[in-house]
């Protein structure tokens, strides 16, 4: 048989997913936003970190709007700690849906779950977000995305202060080489320390702040 070119991407256990066509003008660099929402927040006392409230909604919410302001398209997200519960709750119009069974193994499942979801769906890239980090706004999303120039070998980062954070972009040639590296809690730290040669960091640190949602002390970073 024919190799048809596509990535191969590595299998995800009997992932549940919903999706939703968006059309992209002929001959424009399509990138994807691709949202990993699907820790049960262990350290939060087993909140699942989506439905914190932001601005009076779920935290889910304010994390797609951001990648909708920041011209990614389509929108990707990944759930699984109370998957059902997160889906009635949160307004998650105009995205595809991952249910990642495999969330409690960490980020590097759920990175698989999302990179195998957007097999033919044409993207050039992928900008990878966390839901837990609402200091990251559309300024940081729109500067990645645009250092990436919808290129197929794309590898672009956020940095802050000169260190490396998210947003993260990878081209759609970059996901067969992410999906096989990412496992555990590290997701593409693997990846991106062994390409580090390759990589594009573009500073962020004037309009964004990178801190994560992770422990009850830092519930006083939400709004």
């Amino acid at each position: 048989m024919r190799d048809s070119g596509k990535p191969r991407l590595s299998p995800v256990r009997a992932a549940r997913w919903y999706p939703v066509p968006m059309c992209t003008p002929p001959g424009t660099p399509s990138v994807a936003g691709l949202l990993l929402a699907a820790g049960g927040g262990r350290r939060l006392g087993g909140r699942p970190k989506a439905l914190l409230p932001q601005r009076g909604r779920p935290l889910i919410e304010h994390a797609v709007r951001v990648l909708r302001e920041g011209g990614c398209g389509p929108l990707h997200v990944v759930l699984g700690a109370a998957a059902d519960e997160v889906r009635e709750r949160a307004d998650l119009a105009g995205c595809a849906v991952t249910v990642n069974p495999d969330w409690e193994q960490g980020m590097g499942s759920s990175l698989r779950a999302g990179l195998a979801a957007l097999r033919g769906t044409g993207a050039d890239a992928v900008l990878v977000l966390l839901v837990d980090q609402p200091g990251i706004g559309p300024e940081a999303v729109a500067r990645v995305r645009t250092a990436s120039g919808g290129a197929r070998d794309a590898l672009v980062a956020a940095s802050y202060d000169g260190g490396r954070g998210h947003p993260v972009l990878f081209g759609a040639d970059r996901w067969e080489g992410v999906a096989a590296t990412a496992e555990g809690d590290r997701g593409a730290r693997a990846y991106l320390r062994d390409h580090r040669g390759e990589l594009t960091l573009v500073d962020c640190s004037d309009v964004a702040l990178p801190h994560d949602i992770d422990t009850p002390e830092d519930l006083i970073r939400l709004e």
